[in-house]
């Protein structure tokens, strides 16, 4: 769950909107012993790796054993519309300090061009494309939370489109076709919200919601059109994460995030940008991950099948909290949620 600039007591009521502090992120260490090397001699992009879940992700992959591609637009010498400090160079070094081999490349995803030679590249220096994790979105400063579609700025509306939209079908487009040529790979749609939970709860914007339901529906369709190759496409949404705006956002950091449920009590069920990568790691070492074609997965599901945990040793099931205590106006308990 990102709860880009915003987050609720009650996600069908009203928001609260908290200031950034600017403080720098706090980076997780630690893996689970059981995913050492299982995926040594993949070769993953992480599209949109820069922060947040597709920085977990990376960084699970490579302490599972994996080269990492880490794509953004925000490096240590350009920063991109988007204005954190978080680049794609400090990600992919996490990368290979955890055990695999980080190498950045900033790319536009809007720019099919780009795209376009960022998978020649792949080919030309790895002969092939394992996992794909789309995860490009940046549409936190264009979200205008509770208004409806007349009122909300219809620029930064279509602009959120094309930046989590089309850019997870440009990317598709060029890395699918390399992925394909080897059987086994694997696509990750990354998302807020379960197929399940997004049906009946509206996401607060109608572009956001629009975004965060269609990525589930790309996913169902790439799954489709993957299967006849032997390759596997799925949705995925974390929890509600940590990432380091949310931290901002708090004015916390890891080690004392947990300071922050004095002000929104729920935020208990948070979890690290790890879990989801511990998730996608999980994936793609599992040999039958195709009986998970096309479907709608979560952080806190998929650690229940895999048996593994947050940095902290707990396993956080945010989606069941969400329906069963907040949602449900309940006090703020997670004892049999984590």
């Amino acid at each position: 769950m990102k709860f880009p600039l915003a987050f609720t007591t009650n996600m069908n009521e009203r928001s609260f909107i908290f200031k950034l502090n600017g403080e720098n992120p706090v980076a997780c260490s630690g893996v689970e012993d059981m995913q050492m090397a299982a995926l040594s001699g993949k070769i993953a992009l992480v599209a949109g790796g820069t922060r947040g879940a597709g920085r977990g992700i990376a960084v699970e992959l490579g302490a599972a054993g994996a080269t990492v591609y880490v794509t953004g637009r925000t490096t240590r010498a350009q920063q991109s519309e988007y204005g954190r400090p978080e680049t794609i160079e400090e990600t992919s070094e996490m990368v290979t300090a955890a055990g695999g081999q980080g190498i950045a490349v900033r790319v536009d995803h809007t720019v099919p061009a780009e795209v376009e030679a960022l998978v020649a590249r792949i080919r030309r220096e790895q002969g092939r494309l394992d996992i794909l994790v789309n995860d490009i979105w940046g549409g936190e400063h264009l979200t205008e939370w509770n208004k409806p579609v007349w009122e909300h700025s219809l620029d930064k509306g279509l602009h959120m489109l094309r930046l989590a939209i089309d850019t997870h079908l440009i990317t598709a487009h060029f890395a699918l076709a390399l992925m394909i040529e080897r059987p086994g790979g694997l696509l990750v749609e990354l998302t807020d919200g379960t197929a399940e939970y997004n049906a009946t709860h509206y996401r607060l914007c109608p572009y956001y919601d629009l975004v965060k339901t269609g990525v589930i529906r790309m996913a169902w369709a790439h799954a489709k059109d993957l299967a006849p190759h032997g390759a596997t496409a799925v949705a995925l949404t974390p929890g509600w994460m940590r990432s380091e705006m949310m931290l901002d956002i708090f004015s916390v950091t890891e080690e004392n995030w947990r300071d922050a449920t004095s002000v929104q009590p729920h935020f208990v069920i948070s979890e690290t940008p790890r879990f989801t990568g511990r998730a996608v790691a999980a994936l793609a070492a599992d040999p039958e991950r195709a009986r998970w074609n096309g479907q709608s997965l979560s952080s806190g599901g998929l650690a229940k099948v895999y048996g593994f945990d947050d940095l902290d040793g707990s396993r956080p099931d945010c989606w069941r909290y969400m329906d069963e205590v907040m949602d449900a106006g309940k006090p703020a308990d997670a004892t049999d949620y984590r």
